[in-house]
C-alpha cells in the first residue's frame, strides 16, 4: 500500500491505486522509465513551470496538483493539492508566473504560483461563457507562440451537427478578452502543440464511435490557415463520408489528416522533443500519448509512440513505450508527454495515477 502524503491543503491522504508494472513496459534499447510519482490520480495534463514546478490537472474531485523535485533525484519529493472542487480540471498552462486551468465552461488562473505552493491563492475566473456539456466537455489547454491560450470546444455528442458552435478550436488573451475561432471541424482534441522553428500547431483528435472496430482512425494534424476545416461531422480521416452527415459532402473540401494514427487508439497528449538526451533520431520528433480504446473489439492503443517527420511529412511511426495493456487488459493508460529541460520525458498515466519519467543512457 502507498504511503500517505501530507498534502498542501491540510492533511489529505490519498486513495490507494494499483501500483504502475513498470516491469511490463518495453522501451527501445537504452531507454528507461521510472516513477516520478505515484500520488496524481486521474493525472491529465502536465505543464511546466518557470521554477521547475510540475502542474497536473486531473478528473479526480476537481484537483490539480503541483510536483516538486527539490533534490534533483528525479522523483517528485513533494506532491500538493493547488486546487480543488473545480469542475474537470483536466487542462493546465503556464504564463508570466501564473497558472491557467480548464473547468469546462471556465478558464481560471492561480496567480503567481510558484511562489504560493503552500498556501495556493484562490482560482479567479478568466473567462466563463464556454458551453457546459461535459460530453467532451474537457478540455487540454495552452499557450502558443503568439500569447493566447488555445481553447477547444469538443462535440457535445458522438456524432452531431453543430455548426460553428462546437468541433472546434479557439483562442483568447490570457485576461478573457478576443475569444476567436480557429479551425472548424474538430471532433475533440486533447492534445495540441506548437512546432518550433515554424511555429505551426499539430494536434490528435479522436474520431467518433460506433462505425466498427477499424473505422474511423485518430488523426495527427496540421493547421496551416486560420479558419481551417477538418472534416467533422461530415468526412472522417480525409477520405471517408459520414453515413448519416457525409450525404452530399466531399472530402476534398476538408483538410486531410498528416496521419492515420489507427483506430479508436485515443490520441491525446503530445509534444515536439527538442531535448538532448534522447538519441538524435529524436530530435524534432512528435511524443504522443495514446490513452486507449474503450469499445473496440481488440483493444488497440495503451502506448506511447513517436512520430518522425521529414518536413512535414510522416517518416516513421513507432512505439516509445508499450506494455500499459497485457492480454486484453490495461493497468495503465497514457494521458499527456512533457520533455523536461534536462531531456527526460514525463508521462502522465489517469489509471495508475501516476506521473513517469523517461530517460535515456547508452550502455
Amino acid at each position: 500500500m502507498r504511503p500517505f502524503l501530507a498534502l498542501a491543503l491540510g492533511l489529505l491522504a490519498l486513495p490507494a491505486l494499483a501500483d504502475p508494472q513498470l516491469d511490463k513496459l518495453t522501451l527501445p534499447k537504452g531507454f528507461h522509465i521510472a516513477v516520478y510519482t505515484d500520488q496524481t490520480p486521474n493525472a491529465r495534463e502536465i505543464a511546466l513551470g518557470a521554477k521547475g514546478t510540475v502542474f497536473v490537472g486531473s478528473n479526480d474531485a476537481g484537483k490539480v496538483y503541483a510536483l516538486t523535485d527539490s533534490t534533483g533525484s528525479g522523483k517528485a519529493d513533494k506532491v500538493r493539492v493547488i486546487a480543488t472542487g473545480l469542475q474537470l480540471p483536466v487542462g493546465v498552462a503556464f504564463k508570466d508566473g501564473d497558472l491557467y486551468v480548464s473547468a469546462v465552461s471556465k478558464i481560471v488562473v492561480l496567480r503567481d504560483i510558484e511562489n504560493h505552493l503552500d498556501s495556493p491563492p484562490k482560482p479567479e475566473v478568466v473567462y466563463d461563457k464556454f458551453p457546459t456539456d461535459t460530453h467532451h466537455g474537457w478540455k487540454f489547454i495552452a499557450f502558443g507562440p503568439d500569447g493566447k491560450l488555445y481553447v477547444p470546444i469538443g462535440a457535445p455528442c458522438n456524432i452531431c451537427d453543430k455548426g460553428k458552435d462546437y468541433a472546434k478550436l479557439t483562442r483568447l488573451n490570457k485576461d478573457g478578452t478576443g475569444l476567436e475561432d480557429v479551425a472548424y471541424g474538430i471532433r475533440n482534441t486533447v492534445g495540441f502543440t506548437w512546432r518550433p522553428g515554424s511555429n505551426d500547431l499539430w494536434f490528435t483528435e479522436n474520431g467518433r464511435d460506433l462505425l466498427g472496430d477499424d473505422m474511423p482512425s485518430d488523426e495527427l494534424n496540421r493547421l496551416t490557415k486560420v479558419g481551417e476545416h477538418f472534416g467533422y461531422p461530415y468526412c472522417h480521416q480525409g477520405d471517408t463520408l459520414d453515413p448519416e452527415f457525409g450525404k452530399g459532402k466531399n472530402c476534398k473540401d476538408y483538410t486531410p489528416p498528416v496521419l492515420k494514427l489507427g483506430p479508436h487508439v485515443a490520441s491525446l497528449g503530445l509534444r515536439f522533443y527538442e531535448g538532448k538526451q534522447f538519441p538524435a533520431a529524436y530530435k524534432g520528433a512528435l511524443i504522443v500519448a495514446e490513452h486507449g480504446s474503450w469499445n473496440r473489439t481488440k483493444k488497440s492503443g495503451y502506448r506511447v509512440m513517436t512520430v518522425r517527420l521529414n518536413g512535414n511529412k510522416v517518416v516513421s511511426y513507432e512505439p516509445l513505450i508499450e506494455g500499459f495493456m497485457q492480454d486484453e487488459k490495461a493497468w495503465g493508460r497514457p494521458a499527456d508527454v512533457q520533455p523536461l529541460p534536462d531531456g527526460s520525458l514525463l508521462v502522465s498515466d489517469d489509471e495508475a495515477g501516476a506521473v513517469y519519467r523517461v530517460t535515456y543512457q547508452a550502455k
